[in-house]
């Protein structure tokens, strides 16, 4: 994201809407402007501000706001909530430090001031990063594995289907110039490490400054010791001047004849600012000479013991003097909320440190004098006032309650009230009211936390399974995929019965699906059926076996690695064994038959081998069976093989009548992980089928659909593939044009991957600026096309036809009759079966307007074939008319056209009838 972005104030009001977690309809409504105007905005704010998806636009929206709405803010880092003195000659240094090398590490003591001085040379290097600066604190993350996902949040990327969550990051971040600040980096190394090595390998023009008390001891770092603040010059040293400038803020300005005694103080704290602005904090209700008589008593205690160093030991110092000097309520309070590892409200801290003695009245006055002795900070939010504590405090909170003996019972209460949240939150997300998501966003961290404590402890095995499940829903319906697909397999593994660890694993599959990770799926789906069979489920894994079997058929291109041949027949003759009479496993097993007809050439080879006379009396078989079963999900897998089964026997009608059939079984769907996955596959077929027979309407239809789909908010480019294709041939080209922005930048920030299932949309784009007469864009697409799909046979399918449209618009029909000249028959099945009937179509039209001898012949063929095709009888009656010279048949077939919904092609057609 760029550090200074001009947008602009409409652009403003949406972002600040979009921050409210408001969908599309909501804020158009808000505003009074049309869903596509808001779908427009949110296009140009994920481009101008680096976002890749809604969840990043809302992180993203509270700073803008925070910044001001003038039409330039700076981004990604926080607002500082006080002024940074002193340190000139550091900041210039670590400055320097950060224009040299790629990756520079600031480490110092707790409390020494690292944070704040990243920030402030963050800030002093925006200007050099064309993408800005962002700023990630690791302070919540409590797994090393979520270093990754600390990332994406903070930048707004989202996870990409195939990917996994640092992948995702680096490939987002490949073609970044930006400098990434990683605060806190000390507890979760092990992270940290590994990713830094990957995104400086995979992204080029990226910098890194972590701060960290400890060294990351990798290979590329370059370290740069942040020591406590000088102590030179005395009374005009910047240890003085901070504490003068803390003084000055809670109303206790000091005279220049203090000045000594101030500096007296800052050499008994040796510099170091967090005891600096404890101390400062301090003097309203001590004066200086009280503080230096309690800060001498205090230290004087601390001497001599085992302490990591000076500076630290000072730190701690200053930490228990500030602890001594509170009230025995105000000690409890401090040391109870020191659980949670992100801001939290008021009422969580009732919850969790409200019990005897401390009643509800006690919490919250307590919070507000601990707040004003800067033990914490409290930031306004939506919902109310959240509270946090620095790190250093928290973690002397944490040390505190172990020596109570209260840490366990804490942290239970803590587990506690996340279980509670996390069901809250899982059931908002059913009513979708949208308001969920600040408050997930807001207890993620803590909920992850108290996961990984209960996880460990067998007692509480019951709590962290509830836990790991609520959080797997709320990360999936959050579009954390990959989050969601892990806490699936981590409940599975916390599960008291083999029921439900079977079912959460049948939900990591279908997570992994979603991402679009066969190889996850074919193993989750495996480690399924082995729990079913354990406990003696034979039915339930003969299912799971099936679906195993027929994911490697029905999902082949999603495999990196497709299993063995012959393995997909062996799971499919043991589930045959196992299936008994039961209803569900019989189809499940009659699904996997449609693919595994033959495993000689091993799996993933496409799917039926169109030869065998009995595919499609298979596929509907399946179909009988899954209907037995009642369930949707099951009926709509075996839809999508007798579809398929259609497709590739050239029975196209029949095939949008069973994939329109499959959308219509969906509707009542919730969207779990197995249902968005359904939804998906579904809407996308559907659409393509549509374009098959020429019904653009309902092409339109469920490509809108599916660009919808809130699974798919971070793949606009597969969101808006089948609408981009619809919109192209309808005519719609002001709407292909606003909707292919966002195609291409969804594409890019993937890492501009190999991705054939999207190369038809990159066509239509580019065909809709041929007819445009834009040769630059057109080329421009046309490498798109290339760089998604490589496979140069693809050209006799979508290419041909789409390079035809705009040949013959240009006059040049014998350039298209040439484009057209392979014969269909002659063409792969699964490149030719949604164009067949628009390329023999465009091809009769090419024959009869270079007065082909053959054209006549060409026509008469293609109309038995293209029968009930709407789109393509209208231009084989568009042909017929141009080879007679028949205007009122041209008049009648732009009437076809227009009645088809078929703009573009009943405009060209009464400028034929025109001459």
């Amino acid at each position: 994201m760029v550090a200074q972005t001009a947008i602009s104030s409409r652009e403003a009001e949406v972002l600040s809407l979009v921050g409210e977690h408001l969908s599309n309809a909501e804020i158009g409504a808000r505003l009074f402007i049309s869903v596509r105007t808001v779908e427009t905005h949110v296009s140009s704010l994920l481009r101008k501000l680096g976002a890749s998806d809604r969840r990043g636009l809302a992180q993203l929206a509270a700073e803008w706001s925070r910044a001001g709405r003038g039409g330039v803010a700076t981004l990604g880092l926080p607002a500082p909530v006080s002024s940074f003195v002193g340190r000139e000659r550091e900041r210039a240094a670590l400055t320097e430090a950060v224009r040299q090398h790629r990756q520079v590490s600031a480490v110092g003591a707790g409390g020494v001031g690292k944070t704040r001085l990243a920030l402030a040379v963050a800030e002093a290097a925006a200007g050099d990063f064309a993408d800005g600066v962002w700023f990630v604190d690791l302070v919540p993350v409590t797994d090393p594995a979520m270093v990754g996902a600390a990332v994406a949040s903070a930048v707004g990327i989202g996870e990409q289907p195939g990917r996994g969550m640092d992948d995702s990051v680096v490939a987002a971040l490949a073609d970044r110039h930006a400098l990434l600040v990683l605060d806190n980096c000390e507890h979760v190394r092990d992270g940290v490490a590994p990713l830094l090595e990957r995104l400086l390998a995979g992204c080029p023009r990226l910098r890194v400054l972590t701060t960290s008390r400890a060294r990351l001891m990798v290979p590329f770092e370059r370290v740069h010791p942040v020591v406590p603040l000088s102590l030179d010059g005395d009374s005009n040293s910047d240890a003085v001047a901070l504490f003068l400038d803390r003084a000055a803020a809670v109303g206790w300005p000091l005279a220049a004849e203090q000045h000594g005694q101030v500096a007296e103080i800052c050499r008994e704290l040796d510099g170091v600012a967090l005891a600096i602005e404890l101390a400062a904090a301090r003097l309203p209700a001590l004066g200086l000479d009280g503080l230096a008589d309690v800060l001498s008593d205090q230290l004087r205690l601390l001497t001599g013991g085992a302490r990591v160093d000076d500076r630290h030991r000072s730190v701690r110092a200053m930490l228990d003097w500030s602890h001594a000097l509170l009230e025995t309520a105000d000690r409890m309070l401090l040391r109870r909320i020191a659980v949670f590892v992100a801001p939290f409200t008021v009422d969580a801290a009732r919850q969790v440190a409200g019990f005897g003695p401390l009643d509800a009245v006690a919490v919250v006055d307590g919070l507000a004098r601990l707040t004003e002795q800067s033990l914490l900070t409290a930031t306004p939010a939506p919902g109310g006032t959240r509270y946090r504590t620095l790190e250093t405090i928290r973690q002397y909170g944490v040390e505190q309650l172990a020596a109570a003996g209260e840490l366990d019972d804490i942290r239970y209460r803590h587990l506690g009230w996340c279980v509670t949240i996390a069901a809250t939150l899982a059931e908002d997300t059913r009513q979708d009211t949208g308001v969920w998501r600040a408050g997930f966003d807001a207890a993620a961290d803590d909920i992850r936390a108290a996961l990984g404590w209960a996880t460990d402890r067998p007692q509480h095995r019951s709590e962290a399974y509830d836990l790991a499940l609520a959080l797997a829903q709320l990360t999936f319906t959050r579009n954390l995929v990959g989050e969601a697909q892990q806490r699936y397999e981590q409940a599975a593994s916390l599960a008291a019965d083999a029921f439900s660890a079977r079912s959460a694993l049948r939900y990591a599959a279908a997570a992994a699906g979603c991402r679009m990770h066969g190889d996850d799926m074919f193993r989750l789906l495996r480690a399924a059926a082995a729990t079913a069979r354990g406990a003696g489920d034979t039915a339930g894994a003969a299912r799971d076996l099936a679906t195993a079997a027929a994911t490697c058929y029905r999902f082949a291109g999603t495999f990196s690695r497709p299993p063995a041949p012959g393995e997909a027949a062996r799971l499919l003759a043991e589930a045959r064994e196992l299936a008994g009479d039961d209803t569900a496993a019989r189809a499940a097993v009659a699904l996997a038959e449609c693919g595994v007809l033959s495993d000689a050439d091993g799996p993933g080879t496409g799917g039926p081998d169109t030869a065998e006379p009995t595919a499609i009396a298979l596929a509907e078989r399946a179909v009988e069976l899954a209907t037995r079963t009642h369930d949707p999900l099951t009926l709509s897998a075996a839809l999508d093989a007798l579809t398929a089964v259609q497709c590739w026997a050239g029975e196209t009608a029949a095939a949008a009548w069973t994939a329109r059939r499959r959308v219509e079984v969906l509707a009542p769907v919730p969207m779990t992980p197995a249902g968005a996955h359904e939804w998906v596959s579904a809407l996308s077929e559907a659409a393509d089928t549509c374009v098959g027979v020429g019904d653009l309407a309902g092409a339109r239809r469920w490509g809108g659909q599916l660009r919808d789909l809130p699974l798919l908010a971070e793949r606009g480019d597969f969101a808006t593939s089948r609408l981009l294709v619809a919109d192209a041939l309808t005519g719609n080209f002001d709407d292909v044009l606003a909707s292919s922005g966002r195609f291409r930048d969804a594409w890019q920030r993937t890492g501009s991957r190999h991705a054939p299932d999207l190369a038809t949309a990159a066509a239509a784009v580019a065909m809709v600026h041929g007819l445009r007469a834009d040769a630059a864009a057109r080329t421009q697409w046309l490498a798109i096309v290339d760089k998604l799909d490589t496979e140069a046979a693809q050209k006799a399918g979508y290419r041909a036809v789409f390079d035809a449209v705009v040949q013959l618009h240009h006059g040049q029909a014998d350039q298209a009759l040439a484009s057209l000249q392979v014969e269909p028959a002659e063409i792969d099945e699964q490149v030719i079966w949604m164009w067949r009937d628009w390329y023999l179509a465009l091809r009769a039209e090419a024959a009869a307007l270079t007065a082909d001898p053959d054209a006549h012949g060409r026509i008469a063929a293609a109309r038995t074939i293209v029968s009930g095709n709407p789109v393509a009888g209208a231009l084989l009656d568009r042909a017929e008319s141009l080879l007679e010279g028949n205007r009122d048949g041209l008049l009648a077939a732009a009437a076809s056209f227009d009645a088809a919904g078929c703009r573009y092609q009943a405009a060209r057609t009464l400028v034929l009838a025109d001459g």
